[in-house]
């Protein structure tokens, strides 16, 4: 029980609204004094506590210390919440008791306005801030999309529609969020570590780089991007929309994790198109979620381990209704393997599926 109101309560703490308010309350206060709200409630409680003082020694019980210390207890709490505004006007009775109240009255006034201006302030300030793109997002286990292109639209609309549905933040330089609502917007440089980092890329699960255009020009500033998450991190899997492709060296010394070269993929699938009627329709169903034939990347249970891929096969398609397409060992993927081929501890499995069902998307762990 304590377990579960603790996980409650770190979520309701760690959630990104939360993270989003902390981050503007850091900005506005940065050039602020460190003391200075500490002195503004002590200068608050010293004046309470003087009109508590006064207001005991006129009108309080002095019988015996009891009876003092009981008054002034009461006569604190009674200044405080004059000055909040619902202090109980019959508790002093005379002219001094009265011009201290009207003191504290004033006080409270000049008080709740700072306050409710500083909280109106905040909330404009937030909410402009916000749809300016000057935010941070507060999530976790995101992805953050470095750039904005077609591919960056397409596939923010295809991130919606899959069954594991992550949280998206666009990283652009632009004046309004490309994306819309689906996706949370910060008006930056991709190749800037503090717009990174109020994107979250530090708690990423992924960063998906696209370049601006399809000129040369494009893919160094992709590179300058990858590079700038490599460093501030590493542990965020980087998948790259590559221009030319001869500059996929470029971006694996980069250390970019994946590299899609768009236009090399297009013209082998024309190509096999053109010899295999009906290939492209196929290979454009599965990757888009068409009826029934979602593609997934999954962990395999640990019973699975010495299969063979005839058995394999059998058993995915069996109990999950899934169609094996690939099995995935360390960094290497192996299509279409020998009848030889055994399961090992730590495999996983390409599948395409209508659902996950039972199985468990794969979780890379780059680090």
């Amino acid at each position: 029980m304590r377990g579960r109101l603790a996980h409650r309560l770190q979520a309701v703490f760690v959630s990104p609204i939360i993270r989003r308010v902390g981050f503007h309350l850091n900005r506005l206060t940065a050039g602020m004094e460190r003391g200075f709200f500490l002195r503004l409630l002590l200068g608050l409680l010293a004046v309470v506590g003087l009109a508590a003082v006064v207001v005991t020694a006129i009108e309080g019980r002095h019988d015996s210390v009891g009876g003092v210390a009981e008054s002034f207890g009461a006569s604190f709490y009674w200044g405080v919440t004059t000055v909040m505004g619902a202090g109980d006007a019959s508790y002093v009775t005379s002219v001094a008791g009265y011009f201290v109240s009207w003191l504290l009255v004033l006080f409270g006034v000049a008080i709740v306005a700072t306050i409710t201006g500083a909280l109106v302030g905040f909330v404009i300030d937030f909410l402009l801030k916000e749809g300016q793109g000057m935010g941070a997002a507060g999530y976790r286990d995101h992805i953050v999309v470095c750039g904005w292109n077609p591919t960056a639209r397409e596939l923010i609309a295809e991130l919606s529609t899959d069954e594991y549905t992550p949280k998206v933040v666009v990283v652009h330089d632009s004046e309004k969020n490309p994306a819309g609502s689906s996706a949370y917007f910060v008006n930056g440089d991709c190749t800037n570590t503090d717009d990174l980092r109020r994107a979250g890329i530090d708690e990423a699960m992924a960063a998906i780089i696209c370049p601006a255009d399809a000129s040369n020009d494009a893919d160094m500033r992709s590179i300058l991007t990858v590079m700038a998450i490599e460093t501030i991190a590493p542990q965020v899997r980087t998948v790259v929309e590559a221009n030319n492709p001869a500059h996929v060296e470029h971006f694996k010394r980069a250390r970019a994790d994946e590299i899609v070269v768009t236009s090399r993929i297009s013209s082998r699938l024309l190509a096999r198109s053109s010899l295999y009627p009906g290939i492209a329709g196929i290979v454009t169903d599965i990757v888009s979620g068409g009826e029934g034939s979602e593609l997934y990347r999954v962990a395999l249970p640990d019973d699975y381990v010495g299969l063979s891929v005839d058995d394999l096969s059998s058993r995915l398609r069996r109990d999950h209704n899934a169609t094996l397409l690939a099995v995935g060992r360390d960094s290497a993927s192996y299509v279409n393997p020998g009848p030889d081929f055994r399961l090992q501890p730590g495999d996983d499995a390409v599948v395409v599926a209508e659902s996950l069902g039972t199985l468990a998307p794969l979780k890379v762990d780059n680090g």
